[in-house]
């Protein structure tokens, strides 16, 4: 349902939104912005600061409402983010205001929130503390710091170097998300050949992303090399549709294919990640069967995602489909 304005500033909460917020006993009021949430119960300790403050203004949903989303998804979300580090995208003033990156753990989040402490390459004497996802209270704390989107690694923080899925960016430079379907779609038939079974969402912008699901037995370094020499092997294959070009200006009105999101510590969205867009899409799994350049992603938001939900899972099988790399690397050597 979306949200109706009237003709004050103040937004009218859905009833799914704030029955989420109830059931995950959340409660909100104004706190210093300096002083640390208080913890309201033992199970959800998260009081929502601003709670009315408005993250997207032509849509009128609120801070509180981003919270409630998170909280009503997250069965959904937990398992995409359960023991992986987080890199935080804190946009505190929603779609008006400038966002910034931050990676190491703010100390205004809830005591006792997982971090893991990683040295940097080649920069022995710096290291920084990541943010782990995995609880319902540390999702909600990152959410009332304005991290509107969820960024995860691919591999858990218990084995950074061994990455359970790879991931594939399809980044239209026409800003059409019909271009990144039809990439994705070249993408799956290579997939195909290559026996991995794969699987697309929107990223919740403009691109699609393809991720599969792999045995964590590969090192990261490898993940990498075969994502890279995949993609360059498709763009070579259709130079009119699909680069790797790094250069933005040289990628014309292409698609960028983009491996890097399974380099060491980088990170990617995560599914059910809300983006700061207009509508407040969401980035929603997809069947393959639902891929198709006349797909609006923005049609999947914070306004309606009820209905999305209430179907079946597309991705329900990801973490059951593991599979081995290294047949697939040794495949793509022959092609």
């Amino acid at each position: 349902m979306k949200t109706k304005q009237t003709n004050s500033t103040k937004p009218i909460k859905s009833p799914r939104l704030v029955k989420s917020a109830k059931s995950a006993n959340i409660t909100s009021g104004k706190t210093k912005k300096s002083a640390p949430a208080a913890p309201t119960s033992s199970k959800f300790p998260i009081t929502v600061s601003n709670p009315t403050k408005i993250f997207w203004h032509d849509e009128g949903y609120t801070k509180l409402q981003l919270i409630e989303f998170y909280a009503d998804i997250f069965p959904k979300l937990q398992p995409y983010v359960k023991d992986r580090i987080l890199s935080l995208e804190r946009c505190p003033d929603g779609m008006r205001g400038g966002c910034f990156y931050q990676k190491e753990a703010p100390s205004s989040l809830p005591p006792g929130t997982p971090t893991k402490r990683i040295a940097h390459v080649g920069k022995s004497a710096k290291s920084t503390n990541y943010v782990v996802g995995g609880s319902l209270a540390t999702q909600l704390a990152l959410a009332n710091l304005g991290c509107i989107a969820v960024h995860v690694s691919g591999s858990r923080a218990s084995s950074l170097r061994k990455p359970d899925w790879v991931c594939f960016d399809m980044d239209p430079q026409s800003g059409k998300f019909s271009d990144a379907a039809r990439a994705g779609l070249r993408l799956k038939e290579v997939l195909d050949v290559l026996k991995l079974e794969s699987f697309p969402k929107t990223s919740g912008s403009r691109g699609l992303h393809v991720f599969i699901p792999i045995m964590p037995d590969t090192d990261v370094d490898e993940v990498l090399s075969f994502a890279e020499s995949l993609v360059a092997r498709l763009a070579a294959q259709f130079p009119k549709e699909l680069t790797v070009e790094h250069s933005i200006a040289a990628r014309k009105q292409r698609v960028y294919l983009d491996p890097y999101r399974n380099g060491f510590g980088q990170t990617v969205v995560a599914p059910y990640s809300v983006r700061r867009r207009p509508k407040a899409p969401f980035s929603t799994p997809l069947s393959w069967s639902e891929v198709s350049p006349v797909l609006d992603p923005s049609e999947f938001n914070l306004g309606n995602y009820a209905k999305r939900l209430s179907g079946a899972d597309p991705w329900r099988d990801f973490f059951k489909n593991r599979q081995p790399l290294t047949a697939a690397i040794n495949s793509l050597k022959q092609i």
